[in-house]
């Protein structure tokens, strides 16, 4: 069983905001092969365990200047959430692109050591001794990079972004 988040770029006019739409557009593409042609593509980013642990290292930007105006709550869990009818459904979250530029800005001012500095210890003790700071830093530092390139990307083509959290 997976623990996934799952990100995709669309026209926004595509977009309908509504549960059971959202989860077949979305559904749709986590299928391996149509996932791997948009991540090839650059329509698509996922992080697989790691996106809860990603988001507190942004958190971590919350006492830096590039994060003082709640931006760096974008990239994983920020946006309009959509939630379906029954309990326990992880919500849907849409993204506009003007909240896709502000995510892009945020990822391309912020200081990736910076943020480390600031809650990368943090990260480091929940990976458990036998683990380089080194190591479980270039794991964060690479998910850093291809958020970054995702939403700079999206932002540039004018696009929105869905995000599912696959459990």
């Amino acid at each position: 069983m997976g623990f996934d988040m799952h990100l995709r770029a669309v026209q926004d006019s595509e977009i309908r905001l509504d549960h059971a739409w959202l989860e077949e557009f979305m559904g749709a593409a986590w299928d391996w092969d149509v996932h791997q042609a948009e991540l090839k593509a650059g329509i698509a980013q996922s992080i697989s365990k790691d996106f809860g642990p990603m988001h507190e290292l942004y958190e971590a930007a919350d006492r830096l200047p590039e994060g003082r105006d709640g931006t760096w709550e974008l990239p994983v869990f920020g946006g309009e959430l959509v939630f379906g009818a029954g309990d326990g459904e992880p919500p849907f979250v849409h993204l506009a692109p003007e909240t896709v530029r502000r995510a892009a800005a945020f990822l391309t001012d912020v200081s990736f050591d910076a943020l480390w500095e600031a809650g990368g210890p943090k990260l480091c003790a929940t990976f458990g001794p036998g683990w380089a700071e080194g190591d479980v830093k270039s794991i964060y530092l690479q998910h850093h990079a291809d958020l970054g390139d995702f939403y700079r990307h999206t932002a540039a083509d004018g696009k929105a972004v869905v995000k599912a959290f696959w459990y």
